[in-house]
């Protein structure tokens, strides 16, 4: 995939108003630097960027995005603050814990710079609406960990021609890329193709260095800084790659494929493209409580009635909370096709909230299992109403 890397297209957004006399002393370090100055500041400060994620990678971004004086900031988020973020997510407290996490990072970021201006969309980023959401915005650095929206993401911005920043961790690695449709390679042209649903674990499942997230995200922000002002080389047709374990950094050159179609419009459902099952709001999977669940684990060992437990989550997941009977076979193992679970005993799923198990359930009635369910809201709420001694998770 060697080629001549891309020539830097020039700045992307024109200077905005002069700088107040607040921000000439703010980003003093800024302004005496050749290659920024002052016009390279008020190209900043007319910017437009939007983060897709306030998680691991959306946290760091949005900290640098606003010191540097990006003038407008929006987040794109419809999650909200767990404990469990906090060992990377730096954007967010421990009082944000159960906050909408756009709310909690705007709030982070108005702390920081109030001169930014914070724009809250608080939704979850599908085909209805990501067209209209990235109009809005010169930039977008997309911080996500799942497939589905990673095409998503790169299909709205070729349709827009839009610049974008990619970044991706999992546990000690990362990776990090500029797409820009018309002048570079996009993320088709390096992946064009899904891997096969459940071959990568997603961060929640496979874990992340803390750390990583700060590295990885510190650089989608200067190749963001780089594309509004015109300074530098940016990572056009080039993927840096980061193993942090070794604290090694290599590259690799990557050009447009030819062969790829760049879309013309978006897929109705990206889920399905990535060989995850479509989804259907008309469809409620099976499910049982976490007290039904303890009324069939206390019957099973009574000898009354029998069914696979089975946890659909990582062996890292497992080691830190199990409900007792329970056997793990992690969710790639049977979306891949690397485990066939027995059909002689009605089956329960569990995973850590119900996501990666309603997935695997859907997986298993396609194929015809007859009596398939998946514990509502996973271990998480079996410890709430069951077994809250069990804590850690």
């Amino acid at each position: 995939m060697d080629t001549a890397t891309p020539q830097h297209p020039g700045p992307l957004v024109e200077p905005g108003p002069e700088l107040t006399a607040e921000e000439l002393r703010r980003y003093s370090r800024h302004l005496i630097i050749p290659e920024v100055g002052l016009a390279g500041q008020r190209r900043l400060k007319n910017a437009r960027v939007l983060v897709i994620g306030a998680g691991g990678l959306g946290s760091p971004a949005l900290l640098y995005l606003a010191a540097a004086g990006v003038g407008t900031l929006g987040i794109i988020d419809d999650d909200v603050v767990d404990e469990s973020n906090l060992q990377r997510q730096v954007v967010h407290g421990v009082s944000d814990v159960g906050r909408p996490k756009a709310a909690s990072a705007r709030d982070s970021v108005l702390e920081l710079n109030p001169l930014v201006d914070v724009v809250l969309h608080e939704e979850r980023l599908d085909s209805s609406n990501a067209l209209e959401v990235f109009s809005g915005y010169d930039l977008i650095l997309d911080g996500t960990d799942n497939f589905a929206t990673r095409y998503l993401v790169n299909d709205a911005a070729a349709i827009l021609a839009k610049p974008y920043v990619w970044g991706s961790i999992l546990r000690f690695d990362g990776q990090v890329s500029v797409f820009w449709n018309g002048h570079g390679p996009t993320y088709r042209d390096l992946y064009p193709e899904a891997p096969p649903a459940g071959t990568v674990p997603s961060c929640a499942e496979g874990g992340v260095f803390g750390v990583l997230c700060a590295q990885i995200g510190s650089v989608m922000v200067a190749e963001a800084v780089k594309l509004i002002t015109g300074i530098g080389d940016p990572l056009l047709g080039r993927v840096l790659i980061l193993d942090s374990l070794a604290m090694s950094w290599r590259e690799i050159r990557l050009r447009p494929d030819p062969e790829t179609v760049q879309p013309e419009r978006l897929l109705e459902d990206y889920p399905a493209f990535c060989g995850l099952p479509a989804d259907d709001a008309g469809r409620v999977l099976p499910s049982v409580g976490p007290r039904e669940l303890e009324v069939l684990l206390r019957e099973r060992s009574a000898g009354v009635g029998d069914f696979h437990l089975v946890d659909v989550r990582e062996p890292g997941e497992a080691e830190i909370v199990s409900i007792d009977g329970a056997e793990l076979v992690p969710r790639g193992r049977v979306l891949g096709g690397d485990v066939e679970l027995p059909r002689d005993k009605p089956i329960i799923l569990h995973c850590k909230s119900g996501g990666r198990s309603s997935e695997v359930l859907a997986h298993l009635l396609e194929r015809g299992y007859a009596d398939a369910r998946h514990l509502e809201g996973g271990i998480l709420a079996w410890i709430d109403e069951v077994e809250p001694h069990k804590n850690g998770y």
